[in-house]
């Protein structure tokens, strides 16, 4: 759906939508976003415009989720196959950082390749993993066990903010340089997910909205650009009023695109492909946070 509306944009020639034919054709970006390499199109020939650019990550999940049934069914055959999983999954996040930094010199591979983006990906899944293996036990309930759950909360937090504010310190730099910094992000963000899932917290008013954006993450991030484009041109054709209240009004409306497309296609399409989400979701609350972690 998200293809054929940019392709619509592209065809009527709509600013900030319309892709240079010197660069790339209309038909080659169509087949890089349905053959899942986006991400190597824009590295070879340079990027898309921006709501075509953000289908770069998709395509690194969607080879991911092409891939990942069939490793999973060749390595749980064995006996051994959960240990060897993780060691696939620890290999993979050895290997993100790398490939962000010395194993390319191309800058828009460094950001958007695929090894690159598997780390988190890789995280992701090992917090699953370790959040079943610890409900499992069902030992949650021990004061000890709570607080040290507090804890990697705590300490899953604080780094995410680190991360975000990035304050000038030296050793910071080196961990940016190094790609690690993606990474340390992906395992902040498992740690917050795990302990949460675990310690079965309950959501408050407070961040509900945090959570809603969550649930429609997607829906937003791949259509996010159509409010950021137009309000953009809006704000060049106008040039009034503070720049940060126009910050802050088009990320509000940038919102409104993807909850509009969660609503009225995204959702529904899913519970038609799958209806027992529907049924079985009020009997399957803890390990469902562990699965949408991972989504």
């Amino acid at each position: 759906f998200l293809v054929f509306v940019l392709s619509v944009l592209h065809l009527v020639g709509a600013d900030g939508f319309h892709i240079l034919p010197q660069r790339i054709s209309l038909s080659r970006a169509i087949f890089a976003a349905l053959a899942f390499h986006v991400n190597w199109l824009e590295a070879a020939h340079g990027y898309l415009p921006a709501n075509w650019d953000v289908l770069w990550s998709l395509s690194i999940e969607e080879m991911f989720y092409l891939f990942f049934p069939l490793v999973c069914l060749v390595v749980f055959r064995r006996s051994n196959g959960r240990a060897l999983f993780s060691v696939l999954l620890l290999v993979l996040i050895a290997m993100g950082p790398f490939a962000r930094t010395v194993w390319t010199t191309n800058e828009i591979w460094q950001d958007k390749s695929y090894l690159g983006g598997m780390d988190c990906i890789a995280l992701g899944c090992l917090a699953a993993l370790l959040t079943d293996w610890l409900i499992r036990r069902d030992e949650g309930k021990s004061s000890y066990r709570s607080r040290l759950l507090v804890a990697v909360e705590i300490v899953g937090a604080g780094t995410m903010l680190l991360i975000a504010l990035w304050p000038r310190w030296h050793w910071l730099n080196v961990i940016g340089h190094s790609g690690i910094d993606e990474t340390m992000l992906a395992l902040a963000t498992c740690f917050v997910m795990i302990a949460t899932v675990v310690r079965q917290t309950r959501g408050s008013a407070f961040t509900w909205p945090l959570r809603w954006l969550g649930r429609h993450s997607y829906e937003i991030y791949l259509t996010h650009e159509f409010a950021i484009v137009w309000g953009t041109q809006l704000y060049v054709r106008s040039d009034r009023g503070p720049l940060p209240l126009w910050y802050i009004g088009i990320a509000l409306v940038s919102v409104l695109p993807g909850a509009l497309v969660a609503r009225y296609f995204s959702e529904p399409l899913n519970f038609r492909l799958r209806p027992r989400l529907s049924t079985v979701g009020s009997n399957y609350s803890s390990r469902a946070g562990v699965t949408m972690s991972i989504q």
